[in-house]
């Protein structure tokens, strides 16, 4: 007779975990009016759209920024210390306009429901 190997019971074990968390959500579900369902589908598309677009702008922002950066201190390694600092900082600045857009999307998503 075969032995199971410990991986394969714990990937099975898992899926019939993950099947039964999947299969109990529809049981407890209530009905909602048209009118809020439509709201909530609005704000769901707001909350995805606020956190993509500012993840998308500040990825962006930061790969120039960084990418200007490394190319002013190859053309002049002496200048490292006054380009390298003030790169950090924005850096810094456009990640906290990335926070901003997830703080905006956990508050339209905390409308929804």
């Amino acid at each position: 007779m075969r032995r199971i190997s410990k991986s394969f019971a714990s990937l099975i074990a898992f899926a019939a975990a993950a099947a039964i968390v999947l299969m109990a959500k529809p049981a407890f579900a209530q009905a909602m009016d048209p009118a809020r369902a439509d709201r909530d589908k609005w704000l769901g598309l707001a909350a995805a759209l606020a956190i993509g677009l500012s993840a998308l702008g500040g990825a962006i922002g930061q790969g120039r920024a960084a990418g200007s950066a490394l190319e002013g201190i190859a053309r002049n390694p002496q200048a490292s210390g006054k380009i390298f600092v003030p790169m950090i900082v924005g850096l810094a600045l456009i990640e906290s306009l990335v926070i901003y857009g997830l703080l905006i999307a956990f508050q339209l998503f905390g409308k929804i429901g």
